[in-house]
């Protein structure tokens, strides 16, 4: 297999060196969704390719992250299915809810997954090396566990993020995103820091399954940076579940008292809780791993910067996923990592664009969006029509649930070109998928509007919208 030419991976802190001098063509740091790619894709053209990892293989997302996350996720909305199933006919005993027959089951799926990620990479022949790597220079990587210096033609560091902790007295007393998936015990009354996805997310976990939840977030929205329909949308539907969300507050400090936390709040109140999780953001994984060796300075994130084929300023060097500086979502780091691997070993180079991304946040109601919101299309854009509805979904008619779905389409007024989609209900992120690849395509309201319905579906109303809102 005949690779991109030596100059592509030449370091302006290194002179080219022969194939021979090297132990190996990509060396990978990282082994979770985008190292994992890049180096199954790497191999797959003929590369030689080791693999570096300090925990388990799969990352962030499948250990500890969105995972095992959306799997508590289908266990909170049992509840609301249990109450719904009566006015369909069903007798349903009072049900019982078992935190560690869950957590226990999580566990099995997540090492089920982990056997997989690590029997496919053993297939394309990558060798995996159980052990922390630290970057000694443009190819020079050094490997904690044995000490051993392996010489690569390219490092890719994909070491995603790491959960951020509480920085206020007590704050070593709160859990993180971590830990949460490991607790013995579900908490009758958890108090959740941050307004973003992880945040939201657990917040309707531990109420579906019965904990209380007060929600701390220290801006005046959730869910900074979506539409405001669909932060006012999801703030309606949590205080109807009964989630306590305070804005505009902070925690100032967390005490143990008993076999309680005391959690002081900056508006001058007290929450005795059981659990405190921090959520309120990751950084990237950044610290002690050596790219200042290399001649890499990180941004004011910690986060390194790369261009638009995933190379740092270091030609020799590539970054993939949550550790760079852009948007951390798991099938990014997968497409990055997979473009990596065509640019330097398929002959294909493979720009990574970042223009139009779905996004689901899987909270309940649930929450799909692409495109902009009506604040930065009409900033961008001017002048606009926006479609917009809410109603009941035909389940809940006979359910009695008073849960609704929203949807919202931005539309260009001149060119009648959709610009965002925001719905939040059933199945969101599942319709969010698809509408991504209408507006990936370039759809428009016109073709949205000659597009035959299903029917009845929630669905049907994104084709069926045809009176735009003042």
């Amino acid at each position: 297999m005949e690779f991109v030419k030596a100059d592509l991976f030449q370091s302006s802190a290194s002179p080219v060196q022969s194939e021979e001098q090297f132990d190996t063509d990509l060396f990978v740091i990282g082994g979770g969704s985008g190292g994992v790619r890049a180096a199954r894709i790497a191999a797959g053209y003929g590369a030689r390719v080791m693999l570096a990892e300090e925990y388990r293989v799969g990352g962030t997302c499948v250990i500890r992250g969105c995972v095992p996350k959306k799997l508590l996720v289908y266990a909170s909305r049992y509840a609301r299915d249990f109450n719904d199933a009566e006015g369909f006919g069903w007798t349903v005993p009072a049900p019982h809810f078992d935190w560690s027959r869950l957590i226990a089951n999580k566990d099995a799926e997540i090492d089920r997954l982990e056997r997989v990620y690590q029997s496919n990479l053993e297939k394309t022949k990558v060798g995996i090396v159980r052990s922390r790597a630290v970057v000694e220079g443009p190819h020079h990587v050094r490997l904690a566990k044995t000490g051993q210096l392996v010489r690569a033609r390219v490092i890719l560091v994909a070491v995603g993020v790491t959960a951020s902790a509480l920085t206020i007295p007590g704050g070593d007393l709160a859990i993180t995103s971590n830990e949460v998936f490991d607790l013995a015990d579900r908490p009758e009354h958890i108090l959740i820091v941050g307004g973003g996805y992880i945040a939201v997310e657990f917040a309707g976990i531990f109420a579906g399954l019965g904990s209380r939840v007060s929600l701390v977030h220290r801006g005046e929205r959730l869910l900074r940076g979506f539409d405001d329909a669909i932060q006012d949308h999801l703030m309606d539907a949590y205080a109807k579940r009964g989630i306590e969300v305070l804005l505009n507050s902070k925690v100032d400090e967390i005490q143990r008292s008993g076999n309680a936390l005391e959690v002081r709040l900056s508006n001058g109140t007290v929450r005795r809780v059981d659990q405190v999780l921090a959520a309120t953001g990751r950084k990237p994984h950044t610290n002690g791993l050596g790219l200042e060796t290399a001649g890499i300075a990180l941004d004011d994130d910690g986060a390194i910067p790369v261009d638009d084929h995933g190379q740092t300023k270091v030609r020799s060097i590539y970054a993939v996923g949550d550790v760079t500086n852009h948007a951390h979502l798991t099938p990014i780091a997968i497409r990055e990592g997979h473009a990596v691997a065509d640019t330097l070993f398929g002959g294909k180079p493979s720009p990574i664009l970042h223009g139009l991304i779905p996004t689901a946040v899987f909270s309940t109601p649930e929450i799909g969006t692409v495109g902009l919101t009506e604040a930065v299309a009409r900033a961008k854009h001017g002048e606009l029509k926006i479609f917009q509805t809410s109603f009941r979904n035909m389940k809940a008619t006979l359910s009695g649930s008073d849960e609704r779905t929203f949807m919202k389409l931005i539309v260009h007024a001149v060119t009648d070109k959709i610009l965002g989609v925001h719905l939040a209900g059933h199945d969101a992120a599942e319709l969010i998928q698809l509408v991504g690849v209408a507006m990936t395509m370039g759809a428009t309201k016109a073709d949205f509007d000659r597009t035959i319905a299903v029917h009845p579906t929630a669905a049907e109303e994104l084709v069926t919208m045809r009176t735009p809102r003042n």
